[in-house]
């Protein structure tokens, strides 16, 4: 049985990426920080629909704290085959406003957390027959968000590392891909107004918003051995918003 581990899986994509897992066979080693109660009830509702699902709780910002979760994952899982760097953390507001301890959490997170996880699973990942890590970006990591700089700058870099760290693990088999989601049906959006949503929905093409579901869905693909050939792509899940 191949073993995922995708950080910040307690609600939303990583939730939603973690049931796709799940029932496609995999073991799922299911990330979270303070969200232990929805952690233990997704693992309860995998399980018990027969699949296979362990809660680890770890801040992806928390070098030690990661480095345990790597060991519980491989006493229960015997190693990692996929990884899904999900975990995130948004600041809306102006630049004038972003704080210094905003912008380290923000940046820890959702940047220097990716580099964490992906640092100690990487032995793991090597030694697996087909390797695969999966970065989750955003829209705004490709052209940048007014009133979102330390958000943006964070997935603009996780672009950048997943390019590059693409063509160094190549050779070893490993693909390195990105998914870049546009306005999702999540936690992390629900404190848009409903002007904003609207008026997001008239720029994208599919005419509306897009569902933790449909970023799980890419995800689960760029796993596949149909995305084989597939490494340092960053593929777009946001209706055509780019």
């Amino acid at each position: 049985m191949r073993s995922v581990l995708i950080t910040g899986a307690s609600r939303g994509i990583g939730a939603a990426a973690a049931e796709r897992f799940a029932a496609n066979g995999y073991r799922v080693f299911v990330n979270y920080n303070r969200s232990e109660e929805k952690a233990l009830a997704l693992c309860g509702r995998i399980n018990a629909g027969g699949g296979s699902a362990y809660p680890v709780r770890a801040d992806v910002n928390d070098r030690e704290a990661v480095r345990r979760m790597i060991s519980v994952c491989r006493y229960h899982g015997g190693g990692i085959d996929v990884l899904v760097n999900n975990a995130g953390i948004d600041f809306y507001g102006a630049f004038g406003a972003t704080e210094p301890q905003i912008w380290d959490d923000v940046i820890g997170t959702d940047l220097t957390g990716v580099y964490n996880v992906t640092y100690a699973a990487l032995p793991e990942l090597l030694q697996s027959e087909r390797g695969r890590i999966i970065n989750v970006s955003s829209v705004w990591g490709v052209s940048g968000g007014s009133c979102e700089v330390a958000y943006s700058a964070a997935k603009a870099g996780v672009i950048g590392f997943t390019k590059a760290l693409a063509k160094e693990l190549g050779p070893d088999g490993v693909t390195v891909n990105c998914v870049a989601p546009g306005y999702i049906d999540t936690d992390m959006n629900a404190g848009f107004d409903r002007q904003t949503v609207e008026d997001i929905i008239d720029r994208t093409p599919l005419c509306r918003t897009g569902t933790a579901d449909d970023v799980a869905g890419a995800i689960l693909w760029l796993c596949s051995e149909s995305a084989g050939f597939v490494t340092g792509q960053v593929i777009g899940v946001d209706g055509g918003f780019m």
